[in-house]
């Protein structure tokens, strides 16, 4: 995973008024056509084509839309052309194709259904690998991918660009970064869940998964340093021990450094569960500890260098004990609280 740094954000972003229109830290589009105009809380497109000419290599576009009226099939509504490779998605009935130097298809999305919530789709290209992901979902219930992949195909110019000169669409949301390709898990619409699962929670998994002390890389598997979104035993229980799991408990914000609240100090409660299991229960209770203690080195020596935006401020360790004869599992807990000095009024 490549999770975007605090200094990435989305560069160009729009909300259902003139895309036109540039505004502090948010890049206007070049518009050609005629047909776009402000409908409500969208932009109402019959005969519109929006663009940005970009610099940089690695690009993300994010648009949420539904149909007034379906445009032909084969129309492009979304297209990325990096300078080595370019893509498009285009419409094809109730589905959408990412076509480049092959094809694949979407799941049904049913985009002119109004009593559903509107289309999500992300569109990434980095290099000649584009991806486009749909509602913004990276993986099922099943562990499987939730996107589409093509290999881009020959370049004309570098491009950026969404919009339609077929049929009749809603766009409410477009968001487009040139800081990069970034999929869900990796930079979110909203820069407070950026802030907080992107960067700190999953950022860390990351971070353990990609360690190479002892036992972070050879005990436990890559498959089994998750987040924990569901720390029920049924899901706890579907991942072979050891495993860790890491969950982001609470959020404060102990002071406001400025007038307004614009600069705050925003306090992360992390938690990082490490479960073992052994035929005795001494040898599940020290490969706890042995990991345990790996993953607080890890974490203390690799992350929270920066003392004014992103540092360690405290730290807590509880260490299971047998309580019941027929206890086999140990689990034993490691709470860091990391401090970030953040901008609340860029957003």
């Amino acid at each position: 995973m490549t999770i975007a740094q605090t200094t990435d954000y989305w560069t160009s972003r729009f909300n259902g008024t003139d895309p036109t229109v540039s505004e502090n830290l948010n890049e206007g589009f070049t518009a050609t056509g005629s047909g776009g105009v402000v409908s409500g809380d969208y932009w109402k497109v019959t005969d519109q084509i929006l663009t940005i000419t970009p610099t940089t290599n690695a690009y993300s576009l994010l648009a949420c839309f539904y149909y007034n009226t379906a445009p032909a099939n084969g129309h492009v509504i979304m297209k990325l052309d990096n300078g080595s490779a370019s893509v498009e998605v285009q419409v094809n009935n109730n589905k959408f194709d990412l076509v480049g130097a092959s094809t694949a298809s979407t799941i049904e999305l049913n985009p002119a259904d109004t009593s559903e919530v509107p289309v999500i789709l992300r569109l990434t290209l980095t290099g000649t690998t584009a991806k486009l992901y749909v509602r913004e979902i990276v993986t099922d219930l099943e562990g499987e991918d939730h996107f589409i992949s093509v290999t881009g195909s020959a370049s004309s110019s570098r491009k950026i660009q969404w919009g339609n000169t077929s049929g009749d669409i809603m766009w409410g949301n477009v968001y487009a970064t040139t800081d990069g390709a970034f999929s869900p898990e990796e930079m979110s619409p909203s820069a407070w869940t950026s802030d907080t699962l992107l960067r700190l929670g999953l950022s860390m998994v990351e971070q353990l998964k990609n360690s190479k002390r002892l036992y972070l890389k050879n005990y436990v598997d890559d498959s089994s340093i998750v987040y924990g979104y569901d720390l029920s035993s049924e899901m706890v229980s579907r991942i072979r021990p050891p495993s860790i799991h890491i969950v982001i408990q609470n959020i404060s914000s102990p002071e406001t450094l400025s007038l307004g609240g614009a600069i705050a100090d925003l306090s992360y409660t992390l938690s990082v569960f490490i479960t073992t299991q052994a035929a005795d229960y001494k040898e599940s209770y020290i490969l706890g500890s042995e990991i345990a203690g790996e993953v607080f080195d890890e974490l203390y020596t690799q992350t929270g260098l920066n003392g004014t935006t992103d540092a360690i401020d405290t730290f807590n360790a509880t260490l299971d004990t047998r309580r019941d004869s027929d206890e086999v599992i140990c689990v034993h807990q490691l709470v860091f609280v990391y401090r970030r000095r953040t901008n609340l009024r860029k957003r």
